[in-house]
């Protein structure tokens, strides 16, 4: 085992950045008579191919906290955590048929343009404003850290702030040419991202052979890892009785077993790639056909990242658990950081390469959309509304580079505890309280015509507030020595409801007080999207993407039930 990077491994981490670096740098020349025009600035728009977009959702998804965070969980919880991709595979599918379609018909390049074509301008301007700050000085600070600590922890030194400035800039030199240039290069990231952890995946389950015996075999060591480890291969979480141990309650805790999929996991994953500006942007520009096919390739490309992404977590819980793994630095987030010290010379610069690519096109995706929103939503509509196109495109590098210096001033010292509550509970504790609320607003928004603006801004403010009541102050007023059926002691003292019951809960309560609203408001909203059936229906080839999709999905669950 070695901590430390080689040579070689260096040579293959800097050809990785200069292939892609000289990729971006010829995709932006080729683009730069359209320059000054802001919609292919942040859209691209009518340029990107279906694998372009499909590759590009992949690789502005996968980061960080998947490959730190989910290896981590996959340590802790096995593949129940692989819910979060197959589900979004659903997810994926339910967007491309039914949302996406609302978008395009109604010209849609922003989110927040949604809320004010279809509501008014103050929902609009205050979910601006609360976007803006969430994905600065949450998302680009947990991206940034996570991303620079991992990284640090492989190359044996102590160089967390020089790799944070060395992120933040290459993700700049890919964001300052636009959202083509962005898209992409993310085909190259998400290429090196799939085969560096494929290979990664590859070598830890050799490993898993070697130490237990059965040689150097991946699929003999995958035998091993379900031998070994049983409990870690079940999907379900049971459900805690009086006599379950802490490390039993804790798991459902963080993955309550069939109540996840009642409600908790789809808000999750409809409210992430339905109504993210982050996600969506990529495929506002395109046509709707080519759109479909992109969104439908990613939900594909999904099912692939649990062995990627938990894979080596599930390895590391086998090695450590058979004493082969005798120190794990971090918790169960280091899992994944453990795993790695195995590679051998080169493979090492390789993962390592892997990691890079997955942190920096999640910075440049998540730093596009911040500076589109900004832009559009705005300082064109508040701060200069005779903005011409050249300038309108100046802004949005400004805006770039700004939101870039401040996430790093942030996570400098981890001014809000990203690295202490760990990257995933960081970022599932700060979006996932505004996730019901922002959901509702979407979903009724797109598909009851008497929601009103009233009940928009209501829902997102209740969803908050019942957010809030379900995870901090409900467990409270449930928990006692006596194990209850809703609130478990979390093992500080303290009794605690599942995250996932919680959004469910909140998201129930919400619609609710939403639909009681505009039941009770004005009769008649002239901004309703109007409806057409054909809108939604789909092509044979896409039909097919979906068929194959639900087919791999419905084979996996049974497999691991």
């Amino acid at each position: 085992m070695n901590n430390s990077l080689v040579t070689t491994d260096y040579v293959v981490f800097i050809i990785y950045f200069l292939v892609v670096s000289g990729y971006g740098y010829y995709i932006y020349r080729e683009r730069k008579k359209g320059e000054h025009d802001a919609k292919a600035f942040f859209l691209a728009e009518g340029t990107l191919t279906w694998w372009a977009i499909g590759a590009s959702l992949i690789a502005s998804n996968i980061s960080a906290e998947q490959f730190i965070g989910m290896s981590g969980e996959g340590f802790f919880l096995g593949i129940a955590v692989a819910a979060y991709e197959w589900i979004a595979a659903i997810a994926l599918i339910i967007v491309a048929v039914w949302f996406i379609p609302v978008y395009l018909k109604n010209k849609i390049y922003t989110m927040p343009q949604f809320l004010k074509t279809r509501y008014n301008e103050s929902v609009a301007l205050i979910m601006a404003v609360f976007w803006l700050f969430l994905y600065v000085f949450v998302n680009l600070t947990s991206i940034l850290y996570l991303g620079a600590v991992a990284i640090n922890g492989l190359t044996g030194g102590d160089y967390l702030h020089v790799i944070m400035i060395g992120l933040a800039v290459f993700a700049l030199v890919i964001s300052l040419g636009g959202m083509k240039v962005v898209a992409y290069t993310d085909v190259i990231q998400v290429a090196v991202l799939i085969f560096g952890g494929l290979v990664t995946t590859y070598i830890a389950l050799t490993v898993v052979g070697q130490k237990f015996g059965v040689g150097s075999n991946a699929i003999a060591g995958f035998n091993v890892l379900m031998e070994q480890a049983p409990e870690h291969f079940k999907m379900i979480i049971p459900k805690p009785t009086a006599t379950s141990t802490q490390n039993e309650i804790s798991k459902y805790l963080t993955f309550p077993g069939l109540a996840s999929y009642v409600a908790g996991i789809w808000i999750i994953n409809l409210n992430y790639w339905g109504c993210n500006q982050y996600i969506t942007q990529r495929a506002l520009g395109a046509d709707l056909q080519t759109a479909r096919t992109g969104i439908l390739f990613a939900g594909l490309l999904k099912l692939l990242m649990p062995v990627i992404v938990m894979l080596p977590g599930i390895a590391a819980y086998v090695l450590y658990k058979g004493g082969h793994l005798p120190q794990l630095i971090g918790g169960k987030d280091g899992a994944y950081s453990a795993v790695l010290t195995f590679l051998p010379t080169g493979l090492k610069g390789l993962s390592v390469a892997a990691l890079t690519a997955a942190i920096v096109a999640s910075l440049a995706g998540k730093v596009n959309s911040i500076s589109t929103i900004f832009t559009l939503d705005v300082y064109s509509k508040y701060f200069n509304k005779g903005t011409n196109q050249k300038d309108l495109v100046f802004i949005g590098r400004a805006t770039v580079f700004v939101g870039m210096i401040l996430a790093v001033l942030f996570t400098w010292n981890d001014l809000l505890g990203i690295g202490g509550a760990g990257g995933f509970t960081f970022i599932q504790k700060y979006t996932g309280f505004i996730s019901p609320g922002v959901f509702a607003m979407f979903i009724l928004g797109m598909f009851w015509k008497r929601t009103t603006g009233s009940a928009a801004i209501a829902g997102v403010l209740a969803g908050f507030l019942f957010s809030v009541f379900f995870n901090e102050f409900a467990p409270k007023l449930l928990g006692n020595d006596t194990l209850l059926y809703t609130a478990y002691p979390n093992g500080s003292g303290a009794y605690e409801i599942p995250f996932h019951i919680c959004m469910g809960l909140s998201f129930g309560f919400t619609m609710l007080i939403m639909i009681l609203i505009s039941l009770f408001g004005p009769k008649i909203n002239p901004k309703a999207f109007e409806l057409d059936k054909t809108m939604f229906k789909v092509s044979n080839s896409t039909l097919v993407l979906i068929v194959i999709t639900l087919l791999i999905i419905a084979a996996l669950y049974i497999k691991f039930w």
